[in-house]
């Protein structure tokens, strides 16, 4: 085992077999946060085999060789504990915040599903949470207005057999043909302790964490192959403008604006990042000041029209998005976005790169004001960069950005060619009315 002291906030430790464990006090006493972060995610799947990642975000709860379907979560929440998982490109985070003396429990259960989730996986198992997934996918994005703006998204920003050209969720296709013994194998080649970064937010010290842990996950073996990710190698722009226009029932036209940028944890990133708050965060940012309440184009969304996709191995996404007002047509509205856009690389004031600093570091430290949320951040900083301290040395990233930074970036990554448009219109009322009919 080895042992690595970090400055300040974190300790750090190596588990024979590979799992790396991270410490860090709680601001407030008496609870414990446990979070898991697996470096696997839809970027680890194939085509033919896409939303494996998110259906065992699912599967992890359906019990294992010692724990029987749903005792987990009635474990935790009989304690008054908060539970629950969620899976993205790049990995998949299972999280519980406990009462600490409750501590032990929640590691004995993420140790023994990881030992033992597949002697409790059968075919009835995979069905019924395949199904359930099917019809997440239904409510989430078919079956709502502008619900597959992201597969659409996705689609255009990276080629076609590219990791990263599917969303999380997966294609129905694909999960009708998921079989057990694929299934297995995937948690086998994915779920081990060294493809682990589990972190612990309490009151404890870290030495006796330490001792628990290995007390728990030190006798699960390290995989006895870790399994490779595709090549996300992509340069260069979209080759845009790209497009992709959906007529249907929906309330109003949507446009959906993204820009491919440098990928997650590089410098370039971090000043689009401050450009994505400058353009579209919050109610002083330039889309909401001009499209909303100057020119009354854009629905008001509270001030949320830009952000950016942070994906670590390949180029992120800067995607601006906004609703039209009722009697403005999707034209109009997409007109607007595209020349408050390129508006930015004519200049950014010092005002208003202060304003989208803050809006950052704002969002930033209220992440890690509990203890979920810190456990979460120093997980994503350990499992994404090697680095817990980045956890809370992340807003030393923007200080050195200037206003020239900002410019010189949108010149260079906001242009037509690295372009891509997603369009919702609303059906003609004529074909609305004839649909209806002839239903």
């Amino acid at each position: 085992m080895t042992t690595n002291g970090a400055a300040g906030h974190v300790e750090q430790f190596t588990l024979d077999n590979g799992l790396r464990l991270v410490t860090a006090p709680a601001a407030t006493g008496q609870v414990a946060a446990v979070n898991l972060w697996y470096g696997v995610g839809s970027r680890h799947e194939v085509p033919g085999r896409t939303g494996f990642a998110h259906l065992f975000e699912h599967l992890m709860f359906q019990g294992s060789g010692t724990v029987r379907k749903g005792e987990h979560f009635d474990a935790v929440e009989r304690l008054g504990g908060d539970i629950n998982a969620s899976t993205s490109t790049d990995r998949t985070n299972y999280f519980e915040t406990v009462p600490e003396h409750a501590l032990d429990l929640a590691l004995w259960l993420e140790a023994d599903r990881l030992a033992t989730l597949r002697e409790g996986m059968t075919q009835e198992v995979l069905d019924n949470q395949r199904d359930v997934v099917k019809n997440e996918r239904r409510q989430r994005y078919d079956n709502v207005p502008y619900g597959t703006a992201l597969e659409r998204i996705l689609r255009l920003g990276y080629p076609e057999g590219h990791p990263y050209h599917h969303p999380t969720i997966g294609s129905m296709a694909d999960l009708d043909a998921a079989d057990l013994d694929y299934v297995l194998s995937f948690h086998e080649r994915h779920y081990g302790p060294d493809n682990l970064v589990l972190t612990v937010v309490s009151g404890l010290d870290p030495q006796d964490v330490r001792a628990r842990v290995e007390r728990y996950f030190g006798a699960i073996p390290a995989r006895p192959t870790a399994a490779e990710a595709p090549d996300a190698t992509l340069d260069g722009p979209i080759g845009g403008p790209v497009r992709d226009t959906v007529v249907e029932n929906v309330p109003a036209p949507a446009v959906f604006l993204g820009y491919r940028v440098p990928a997650y944890g590089e410098r370039d990133f971090d000043v689009l990042h401050l450009a994505s708050a400058v353009l579209g965060q919050g109610q002083g940012s330039r889309l909401y000041r001009r499209l909303v309440v100057e020119r009354g184009l854009a629905a008001d969304d509270g001030g949320a029209a830009a952000d950016l996709l942070p994906f670590r191995y390949t180029p992120s996404l800067m995607l601006v998005n906004m609703i039209a007002r009722e009697g403005v047509s999707g034209d109009d509205l997409e007109a607007a976005m595209v020349e408050e856009i390129s508006a930015l690389a004519e200049g950014v004031t010092d005002e208003e790169l202060e304003r989208a600093r803050a809006v950052l570091e704002r969002d930033h430290l209220q992440s890690l004001s509990h203890p979920s949320g810190l456990a979460d951040t120093i997980g994503s900083c350990t499992q994404l960069f090697g680095d817990p301290e980045l956890a809370y040395t992340w807003p030393q990233r923007w200080a050195g950005i200037t206003t020239d930074d900002v410019v010189a970036g949108a010149k260079r990554l906001l242009t037509p060619e690295n372009l891509l448009i997603v369009r919702f219109d609303p059906e003609a009322s004529g074909a609305s009315d004839g649909a209806a009919a002839a239903s």
